[in-house]
């Protein structure tokens, strides 16, 4: 079991609150992802929760029970961080175990999980290498085989992908997301980025200066955003966001629309504008597009085949029943 509640959840460093209250349900077996700019209070949340923050005031329950001064040791949770902390002298195997040793655990036992989250990472090939030995992903594999034996209520992942290049981050983005379908153990995972949370998550929690601004699957937040800020941040590109008169006309404040929900022509359309850079990406182009009817570059998703180049004049339609409003305050209409 792995259900997590937070309840009136406070956190301030001197008299700065980065976490203003919180209240937040963390369901068995949920992926559930974190997600926000830099400084919005993800990471300090995660270790909230994980007993390595004191909370200023509010409750954390684990499975129904009050963790709220319980020892990191005695909630249950495996944390995985941004770093990989192996032991460099130590094997595979020895790594994998070190958390069960500590606990001294019957050999038998031990090294029973130690060979099933071998197999389940697919290390059993590497159980006798050292650290160094192993590429980058292969270490993560490892600082999560540490976490998985110790057959925890739920997983926390702090940016656990950030050390590794692009083509290693998309390749561990999918077994961490087969390990929770094997698994089914809750997982709370840290990330800036919206992509990453996009492709992992059951659920999608988007916080701002330490306030949740809005809780869903990731095609609720896609489709239905509650205010400019998520449909700011979640999409990339981001979707484009207009004021003044194109949105008086929809009756709104502000009026949004996704990069491939407009409509593209080099001879007719609601808008016209100058193409200034055109990304070719092989299955799509994107196309950022100045136009006078707009103050801010607009920018639109077009099927790889549609050749433009920087300088050339292109006319964009929206489609109107996908876009989004909202009011003055920045919240959706509708």
């Amino acid at each position: 079991m792995g259900k997590i509640q937070l309840k009136s959840v406070t956190k301030a460093f001197g008299g700065v609150k980065v976490i203003p209250n919180l209240d937040l349900d963390i369901e068995d077996g949920e992926f559930v992802v974190f997600v926000g700019p830099s400084g919005c209070g993800k990471s300090t949340l995660l270790r909230l929760i994980a007993g390595l923050e004191d909370m200023t005031s509010g409750t954390i329950l684990i499975d129904g029970k009050d963790a709220t001064n319980l020892p990191p040791a005695q909630r249950r949770l495996a944390m995985v961080f941004q770093s990989y902390a192996l032991y460099p002298h130590m094997s595979v195997r020895k790594n994998i175990a070190f958390p069960l040793m500590m606990a001294k655990m019957d050999k038998a036992e031990m090294n029973r999980r130690v060979e099933n989250a071998a197999k389940i990472l697919n290390l059993a090939d590497y159980i006798d290498r050292r650290p160094g030995q192993l590429s980058g992903g292969q270490r993560q594999r490892v600082a999560i085989g540490r976490a998985i034996v110790r057959e925890p209520a739920a997983f926390l992942f702090d940016e656990p992908l950030s050390n590794l290049d692009a083509a290693l981050r998309v390749g561990m983005r999918l077994e961490i997301s087969e390990l929770h379908q094997r698994l089914k153990t809750t997982m709370i995972y840290v990330t800036h980025d919206q992509v990453e949370a996009m492709t992992m998550a059951d659920k999608i929690v988007v916080l701002r200066a330490g306030n949740i601004e809005q809780v869903g699957s990731p095609l609720e937040l896609y489709s239905r955003p509650r205010n400019t800020f998520v449909a700011g941040f979640i999409g990339s590109p981001k979707m484009n966001l207009m004021s003044g008169a194109h949105a008086r006309q929809h009756d709104a404040a502000t009026v949004g629309v996704r990069p491939e929900h407009m409509d593209l022509s080099t001879s007719d359309g609601l808008w016209r504008g100058e193409v200034k850079v055109a990304e070719h990406l092989g299955s799509d182009t994107f196309l950022h597009v100045d136009s006078k009817d707009h103050e801010e570059p607009l920018t639109v998703r077009a099927n790889g085949e549609f050749q433009v180049k920087a300088g050339d004049v292109v006319y964009m339609t929206p489609q109107a029943d996908k876009m989004h409003r909202f009011d003055d305050k920045g919240l959706a209409i509708g």
